[in-house]
């Protein structure tokens, strides 16, 4: 939804959701290849996909695929019932995205990023989470699209925790962090878990709280899909 100067709200025109969609995609998956070719320390899902990539020898866009069907069942879990427009959104975002990341995460390397001095790299990566927040933000707001794990984070935050985007975002990474904790039990090494990884799980969901009120100001969340097909449950 888009906020008008006289208060209303009107819906986006088709040209604004793809605009919206296109640079949040641009800033989700440049990040997460910053922080990645980094390797200072990715966010909660990218390094728990790393850690699992490394420790099986499979292809990180490849786990981050899988990540993503997984989360789409777990969001049906929280909905209570299956939404197959949220779904197939979902699946179109997922299957690109894993391959963005992974070109992203490519191109950094071959700019050298891996060999900058550690502070630097710190820098860098921090720069990554950043984009990473303000891209969720901007994407969760437009509502058509999403990741499914940050449509997992959108659902906590607008049916579970009163619109708490930090305490939702800790909630998400629930998960990933267990993942990370057990691999590292069983593999004795864990890798893309370093300083931008915990700026990622304490600060992640205030970066998307302060973009929501900052960054394309005028760009309001579209509950409907999650408060419409709620009401609508508990009538059944």
């Amino acid at each position: 939804m888009y906020a008008l100067a006289d208060g209303t709200e009107r819906k986006l025109y088709l040209r604004e959701v793809i605009a919206f969609l296109v640079i949040s995609l641009l800033l989700n998956s440049m990040g997460n290849g910053l922080t990645v070719a980094c390797n200072m320390g990715s966010a909660m899902w990218t390094a728990s996909a790393a850690n699992i990539a490394h420790d099986f020898h499979f292809s990180i866009a490849t786990i981050l695929i899988v990540y993503g069907v997984v989360s789409i069942l777990v969001n049906v879990i929280l909905l209570q019932h299956w939404d197959w427009h949220r779904i197939i959104g979902n699946l179109i975002f997922i299957f690109p995205y894993g391959y963005f990341v992974s070109f992203w995460a490519n191109f950094f390397r071959s700019l050298g990023v891996a060999s900058l001095s550690i502070p630097t790299r710190i820098l860098l990566d921090v720069l990554g989470i950043v984009c990473l927040g303000i891209a969720i933000s901007i994407y969760q707001r437009v509502n058509v699209i999403l990741h499914p794990n940050d449509d997992m984070t959108n659902i906590i935050r607008f049916k579970y925790v009163k619109g708490n985007p930090v305490a939702a975002q800790l909630l998400n990474f629930a998960f990933p962090s267990m993942v990370i904790i057990v691999l590292w039990v069983l593999f004795k090494e864990v890798v893309a878990v370093n300083v931008g990884t915990i700026i990622a799980l304490f600060f992640q969901g205030a970066v998307i709280g302060w973009t929501d009120k900052h960054i394309f100001k005028r760009l309001k969340h579209r509950l409907d899909l999650i408060k419409v097909k709620q009401a609508t449950v508990v009538a059944d």
